[in-house]
């Protein structure tokens, strides 16, 4: 961890006060807001020139902080938490009382995760709370995976940039809806098809689901997830499986991974 401990209770208290703070997570640099602060999300919007119905990922310091958000986490959505995080897994679920809805688009569901980076983890546990965050640049342009690319794009219209050094990912999460019985991949990303049907004991199957984000464009830092990779993945024991004859819902055209959701 590169960040100094007191520009991380810095970065906290920017949060407090309802300003934006970028900071790095494993996949790309995010540009945060206290996630509960209405007008904090909206001005993240403003900064991106991102439209408003565009969901944003909540960030949480750990997995014991998930039923505080959302209304309901079904058996598949704990068992994809457990295994991928901290780590570059996006579930979406129902949306908790605690969540806005400029955060969510206008829906009633909530895109959460919990990064695997130091410095995001300590930035959110100084913090207490959630933090809504999608990539740090403007909309439709390149994910940046340092600081110096966040205050190139960005300049002073973020409050404090919180420099942890190169992201080691350089992609975005991948994001699955676990709202239903089936669970579906809105977005591809750091977590592989192969991954999840590890972990879930069954196969996917292919559906004209529209993808969650936009075309764009990544810098090219990609490295091998921790966890993830075919030679380290851990296969799921029969007692974690779900029931036989299950399935994981692909999108049949998906976007390339999205430099404005991550």
């Amino acid at each position: 961890m590169t960040a100094r401990i007191s520009d991380i209770e810095m970065a906290a208290g920017v949060l407090r006060a309802g300003g934006l703070v970028a900071f790095p997570t494993e996949t790309v640099y995010g540009l945060g807001a206290n996630a509960e602060d209405p007008a904090a999300v909206s001005r993240i919007f403003q900064v991106k020139g991102r439209p408003s119905s565009h969901p944003l990922i909540v960030h949480l310091g750990g997995g014991e902080h998930l039923d505080d958000w959302v209304e309901d986490v079904p058996a598949t959505a704990r068992l994809l938490a457990e295994r991928f995080w901290p780590g570059p897994l996006t579930l979406v679920l129902r949306r908790g009382r605690r969540v806005p809805l400029e955060a969510t688009g206008g829906l009633e569901t909530v895109a959460v995760r919990v990064p695997d980076h130091p410095v995001a983890l300590a930035l959110l546990a100084a913090f207490g709370g959630g933090v809504t965050a999608p990539s740090a640049n403007r909309f439709g342009q390149v994910s940046p995976t340092t600081a110096h690319h966040v205050g190139a794009e960005l300049g002073d219209a973020v409050d404090f940039v919180l420099d942890g050094g190169p992201c080691e990912v350089g992609i975005e999460s991948t994001i699955v809806d676990a709202t239903g019985e089936i669970p579906s991949v809105l977005r591809p990303g750091g977590v592989t098809r192969e991954d999840l049907e590890a972990v879930l004991g069954c196969r996917s199957r292919s559906t004209r689901r529209a993808a969650f984000g936009c075309r764009g464009s990544i810098r090219p830092t990609m490295r091998r997830v921790r966890g993830s990779s075919s030679s380290s993945r851990r296969r799921s024991s029969p007692k974690r499986s779900l029931r036989r004859g299950c399935g994981i819902r692909w999108a049949s055209f998906f976007l390339p991974p999205s430099p404005t959701l991550r």
